[in-house]
């Protein structure tokens, strides 16, 4: 490739805020942007050469729709920031992306035909023979508009605002569309690769779970991560995520004060022998995307609440690692069901592609 900028770049990244902040509140001000749930992948063409790089290794080779829509749609030469994603049933799927992550090439063959991929960009880091890293974001988002003035699917442009209150309105609906939250981008900076120089805010809800077992740490000492549950309404308790983060010191008083309820897994609802054809989701499986991870974990009796903070769903479980908030003594294992869980109106995610800018 001879383009103005070449790979490998590190992606601009975000810091977590609690609130939407105020579109002045930097110098320049701000524009809002829905966050997409997908892979970054900051795309290069130069002709027929086109790379996808994803945040730590090229991801090219398991994205051949993407490569032949790119060489077939895009301008000749240009290098685009965005998100590999995957629609399933009107919303993002996150599963069907990972599933496209496969060494067979053969496997990987098949699923772009079965379940393609579509990008979208909300950057351009350069055009032509010019490179438009330094150049401020509210200059090259109109650059990037009019570089897509032809551009067709499977590549969109996602739509920004300026408006705090439309902002508002996107965090809140565009969930039900898979969405997982906002972008907040000052319009006066450069594109400045590994630094956190943009801001996200992100859903946060409250669930109580059942405490159904642990893995140990990696370092082989203490507890690595609480393993959560949940009860569907035939009484099946179901592993819906993991809660972890804890200090050095912590993780080893976690294992002690955990020991009296540590049990055979024999006696466990999770003992995959006692598997049958519920669907019901089990930890302790092979790894799909790590054959050689150690799954196992310390099965402990579920007698105990825990409440833990978690973004959004996906299918039935979270899909993020969950945040440790307390224990809940008070309540009753039995009654920590799917029913608490607040699930967002849907919405189409044909609209959020739609909707444009709007400034």
């Amino acid at each position: 490739m001879t383009l103005p900028i070449a790979p490998p770049i590190s992606p601009m990244l975000a810091k977590s805020v609690p609130e939407i902040p105020a579109p002045d509140s930097v110098p320049g001000g701000l524009h809002f942007e829905p966050k997409w749930d997908g892979f970054r992948c900051i795309l290069f063409k130069d002709g027929d050469a086109v790379e996808l790089a994803g945040r730590s290794e090229s991801i090219t080779r398991y994205f051949p729709e993407m490569v032949d829509a790119a060489r077939a749609k895009l301008p000749k030469r240009i290098v685009l920031d965005g998100e590999l994603v995957i629609a399933a049933n009107d919303r993002l799927d996150f599963d069907s992306l990972q599933l496209r992550i496969h060494p067979a090439k053969s496997r990987v063959d098949m699923l772009s035909k079965e379940i393609p991929a579509s990008y979208v960009a909300f950057d351009v880091l350069a055009l032509g023979d010019k490179s438009l890293m330094a150049v401020p974001l509210g200059e090259r988002r109109i650059a990037l508009e009019e570089a897509f003035t032809k551009v067709t699917p499977p590549f969109h442009l996602t739509p920004v605002t300026v408006d705090a209150k439309i902002a508002a309105d996107w965090f809140s609906v565009f969930e039900g569309a898979g969405l997982d939250g906002l972008m907040a981008k000052p319009l006066a900076d450069p594109y400045q690769p590994g630094k956190r120089a943009l801001f996200k805010v992100k859903h946060e809800r409250t669930a109580d779970c059942v405490l159904a077992g642990y893995r140990v740490h990696k370092s082989g000492e203490g507890v690595g991560s609480l393993l959560l549950g949940l009860y569907d309404g035939d009484g099946r308790l179901h592993h819906v995520g993991v809660a972890s983060s804890f200090t050095t010191a912590r993780r080893v008083e976690l294992a002690e004060e955990l020991k009296p309820l540590v049990t055979d897994l024999s006696e466990h609802p999770w003992n995959p022998e006692n598997a049958d054809s519920s669907g019901s989701r089990r930890p302790g499986m092979v790894n799909r995307w790590n054959a050689k991870k150690n799954m196992d974990f310390v099965a402990l009796r579920p007698e105990v609440v825990v409440e833990v903070a978690y973004d959004q769903l996906q299918g039935d479980r979270f899909r993020h690692t969950a945040r440790f908030r307390r224990w809940r003594p008070d309540r009753d294992p039995a009654t920590c069901s799917y029913d608490q869980l607040e699930r967002p109106v849907a919405y189409d995610l044909a609209d959020v592609l739609t909707t444009g800018t709007a400034r």
